[in-house]
């Protein structure tokens, strides 16, 4: 499910990130989509569906690598 999608949700601007995960049930998969910030943008190009599973956006802000010492 997510391998076929990543690349196409990454190449959204302001999409920092995709994983698998679970609604807030706990029991229903989706695709979960952080997001540097919402914007009109994003919530424009972000699909609510793909191959069936519900799309969850998150701001989680930048993300970077951490610096080892």
């Amino acid at each position: 499910m997510l391998a076929a999608h990543d690349k196409e949700l990454l190449a959204i601007p302001g999409v920092v990130g995709v994983y698998v995960g679970v609604l807030e049930d706990g029991h229903t998969p989706c695709l979960k989509v952080m997001l540097a910030r919402e914007t009109p943008e994003s919530a424009r190009d972000i699909p609510r569906l793909l191959e069936g599973y519900p799309i969850v956006t998150e701001v989680t802000g930048e993300i970077r690598p951490l610096r080892t010492p």
